[in-house]
C-alpha cells in the first residue's frame, strides 16, 4: 500500500480511502467486518463514513453503529485507522425541533458530533468534515464551532465536502484571520465521467494546500467493469439511463480498457491517483471481494498516450477557469 500526506498536513493516509455508505444497507454486518479487517490487512487506513450513512434503505446512523461495533472488538482496529465523519444532513431526531433541517451551526455541530461519538464508541475522529456548504451560516460561527473541538483533542483536522472552488478559497480566508489551520482536504464527486472540479475546485484546492478525496470515483457504477452488460440495467433504472446516455464512450473506453488488458474499472481509479491533485479515491465495496479488486487500481500505471486517448473519450471542461472557456 501506498501513502500519502493529505493536503498540507502531515497527516499519512492510504492512497484508497474505504468508503462505508453501503455498510448496513446493501452489506451486513458480518460482511462489513470482513471488509474492515481485509483493509486493515492490505494496509488501507483511512475510513470514510457519515452520521447519516444507512438512510437509502435503512436508517440513519446504522452504519457509523457497525463501525463502532467493529471496533469495539478492540485488536488494535480504533488506533490502526484514519476515522472521518459528517455533519450536515437532517438526522430526524424529534429533539431537533426546527434545527433539524439539513444544513450547518455551532447548535447541530455540538450535538451532532456527541451523537456519532456514541455510535462510533469513540472519543475522537481524525477527521470531521462538512458534509455540505452551508450558505446562510457565517464562517466566524462554524469556525467558532469547529476550533474548540479541535483544540479540545476531539478532532484533528476538519474537511470539507461538495464545496465549491470560491467556498474553499472563501473558508480559508475566515481561518486564517483567525490562525486556525482551516480546512486540509475536499470530498467532491470526481470521476471520468464528471471532470467539472477541474475548472475550479482541483485549482483552489492546490493553491491552498487542500488535498482532493474523489467520491463517485466509478460514478455510481458506469465505469464499472459490468457496466454494458444487461443485468447492470436491471439493478438500478437511473444506471441504466446513464448507460444509454453514455453507451458510445463506454463503448470506446471498453475497448480501450482490453487493450490495455485492464478492466474499467481499474483504469478509472488509475486515472484518479495518476492526478497529483487526487490524495485518495474513496471506494465502496460491497463485499470482501469488490475491497480486492479495487486494489488492482494501484498496480495500474497509465502512460501519456493512454491519458490522451482517455481524455479524447472523456473530454473534461478544457483546463481551469477562466482558460477553459475564455482567451
Amino acid at each position: 500500500m501506498e501513502y500519502i500526506s493529505l493536503g498540507r498536513s502531515g497527516l499519512q493516509v492510504s492512497r484508497l480511502c474505504l468508503g462505508t455508505m453501503n455498510f448496513g444497507v446493501h452489506t451486513d454486518k458480518k460482511e462489513s467486518f470482513r471488509i474492515l479487517d481485509a483493509a486493515l490487512d492490505v494496509g488501507i487506513n483511512f475510513v470514510d463514513t457519515a452520521n447519516n450513512y444507512g438512510f437509502a434503505i435503512s436508517r440513519q446512523g446504522i452504519t457509523e453503529e457497525i463501525l463502532g461495533e467493529w471496533f469495539a472488538q478492540g485488536g488494535g482496529r480504533r488506533k490502526r485507522v484514519v476515522l472521518s465523519t459528517k455533519v450536515h444532513e437532517d438526522m430526524h431526531n424529534p429533539l431537533d425541533g426546527p434545527n433539524s433541517a439539513p444544513g450547518l451551526s455551532l447548535y447541530k455541530i455540538r450535538r451532532h458530533f456527541e451523537e456519532s461519538l456514541r455510535r462510533l464508541k469513540t472519543d475522537h475522529v481524525e477527521i470531521y468534515f462538512m458534509h455540505h456548504i452551508a450558505r446562510r451560516t457565517t464562517w466566524e460561527e462554524l469556525w467558532g464551532a469547529f476550533e474548540p473541538l479541535v483544540s479540545q483533542g476531539r478532532v484533528d483536522y476538519i474537511g470539507s465536502s461538495n464545496f465549491a472552488g470560491w467556498h474553499i478559497a472563501q473558508a480559508q480566508a475566515a481561518a486564517a484571520q483567525r490562525h486556525f489551520l482551516g480546512i486540509i482536504c475536499e470530498q467532491t464527486k470526481y470521476n471520468l465521467n464528471c471532470r467539472l472540479p477541474e475548472l475550479e475546485v482541483l485549482p483552489s484546492a492546490k493553491s491552498h494546500g487542500i488535498g482532493v478525496i474523489p467520491w463517485g470515483p466509478l460514478d455510481g457504477g458506469l465505469l464499472g467493469r459490468n457496466a454494458l452488460q444487461a443485468q447492470a440495467h436491471s439493478r438500478s433504472e437511473n444506471l441504466g439511463g446513464s448507460i444509454e446516455r453514455n453507451r458510445n464512450r463506454l463503448e470506446a473506453f471498453g475497448a480501450l480498457c482490453r487493450a490495455l488488458g485492464e478492466h474499467e474499472d481499474d483504469v478509472a481509479l488509475a486515472w484518479l491517483l495518476a492526478n497529483p491533485a487526487v490524495s485518495a479515491p474513496i471506494i465502496g465495496p460491497r463485499t470482501e471481494a469488490q475491497l480486492d479488486q479495487s486494489l488492482r487500481a494501484l498496480e495500474v500505471t497509465l502512460n501519456a498516450e493512454t491519458i490522451k486517448q482517455l481524455d479524447l473519450i472523456f473530454p473534461g471542461p478544457g483546463g481551469e477557469a477562466p482558460e477553459a472557456y475564455a482567451w
